[in-house]
């Protein structure tokens, strides 16, 4: 499975908001750049998802969060729901925290995240633009394979020897349901039909 988020231009995004499907989540952060490479940055994010899980009633099953990008896979609870909404919630609070942050803390690294319009004005983002990535599960088998491809991210990059070794990824709890940075709802995840 390739990793969609590479693409540095803007794309647009189709969301299919269907009632009993999951949404394996991908979104990248600003021309790629490694914002999540402190532990304070995955902090943010963490909480963030907390945060949205409490307000728009979804379940989380499996989730990562990459140097420059992330990948969540959920479940929204009720019938009607919108995925547009969850992203929303999740990336703005990040966005503003760490755009506060580095113009408190940092004011040289603001260039980077500035983008130039073709008039000349100027935004500052934390957040590639356009829509991530986003697919539609229904399947117990597919659910179960993006579970894998999600914990197998920090491998496949050689940032750790196993899946298990990654602080910022819902692999620890599967090990350990005490362990992890954000509690899943392991309750609702379909039976791995692979065993």
């Amino acid at each position: 499975m390739d990793d969609p988020s590479r693409s540095n231009h803007h794309k647009t995004c189709r969301r299919y908001d269907l009632p009993g499907h999951a949404h394996a989540l991908t979104f990248s952060c600003f021309n790629r750049l490694p914002f999540f490479r402190s532990d304070r940055a995955c902090g943010w994010m963490a909480e963030s998802i907390r945060r949205a899980r409490e307000k728009h009633a979804f379940d989380l099953w499996a989730w990562v969060i990459m140097p420059e990008h992330v990948h969540l896979l959920l479940q929204p609870r009720k019938f009607e729901y919108s995925i547009s909404a969850i992203l929303k919630t999740i990336k703005q609070s990040v966005s503003n925290v760490a755009i506060w942050h580095v113009k408190a803390h940092r004011p040289d690294f603001i260039q980077r995240m500035t983008h130039i319009l073709p008039d000349g004005s100027k935004s500052v983002h934390f957040w590639q633009r356009g829509g991530g990535y986003d697919r539609n599960l229904w399947s117990p088998k597919y659910v179960w394979e993006m579970i894998d491809y999600i914990h197998a991210n920090p491998v496949r990059r050689l940032l750790a020897d196993n899946q298990f070794t990654w602080r910022w990824s819902s692999a620890i709890t599967f090990e350990d349901s005490t362990r992890g940075e954000i509690d899943l709802n392991l309750n609702s995840l379909p039976d791995d039909p692979r065993k």
